[in-house]
């Protein structure tokens, strides 16, 4: 029986014998190469295109055999869907396009894309970017992430859905994108080198979010 292959970031589906695979496409904007690349690729292995909850579009269907010539031919970075890592950053359309956005959730979103996908964490690890209180891009069920309001960024930490569904709790408010962007940066950081194995959800309901800062607060 076949098993995911995170290095070619393939995931086994369900037959166990074929496999899907994600590229890479930052807050879901995709350029009309791309989607031809991908359009051509699932064409010629017969598999399937299907639009995913992280705003990519995931190629269905692979054998293994096929898959260093996918990628290959993708010509594309490879999206980080499996491992223990920062899976993706969803991002709303923010100032740059929605009448309803207060900050600019794309430019945001991208830094932090640029920043963190793929990084290495001790459990999978989800971000977002919504640019108002309706949060789009959910940042109420990822780990981390940022809402934008009148005054400034939200920064909202703990949340996952899944069978042990938790809410994200804000962590602090009103901040500049230069201090929400920092203190992400700090989060992170602690994440990685912290020695904790879990989702941060799991922690802030351990410790609560008084020690969680405390903790984070320590890192230079």
């Amino acid at each position: 029986m076949k098993k995911d292959i995170v290095a070619k970031g393939a995931i086994v589906q369900k037959d166990r014998q074929t496999y899907a695979i994600t590229p890479h496409i930052p807050a879901g904007i995709v350029s009309v190469e791309q989607l031809r690349n991908i359009a051509a690729v699932a064409e010629k292995y017969r598999a399937t295109i299907k639009v995913t909850s992280a705003q990519r579009l995931t190629i269905i269907g692979l054998e293994e055999e096929q898959l260093d010539a996918a990628w290959a031919e993708l010509g594309q970075q490879m999206g980080h869907a499996i491992g223990k890592c920062v899976r993706s950053v969803k991002i709303c359309p923010g100032t740059t396009y929605c009448k309803r956005g207060q900050q600019d959730s794309m430019s945001v979103g991208l830094q932090l894309d640029e920043r963190y996908h793929g990084l290495p964490t001790p459990w999978k690890c989800k971000l977002a970017v919504s640019g108002c209180p309706n949060d789009c891009a959910e940042v109420c069920i990822k780990d981390l992430g940022l809402i934008g309001t009148t005054k400034g960024w939200n920064v909202m930490i703990g949340g996952n859905g899944g069978a042990a569904a938790r809410l994200a709790v804000p962590l602090a408010t009103a901040l500049t994108t230069t201090e929400a962007l920092a203190l992400v940066d700090k989060i992170m950081r602690w994440y990685q080198h912290s020695g904790y194995v879990g989702r941060l959800g799991r922690l802030i309901s351990k410790i609560g979010v008084e020690q969680f800062m405390a903790d984070v607060d320590k890192v230079a």
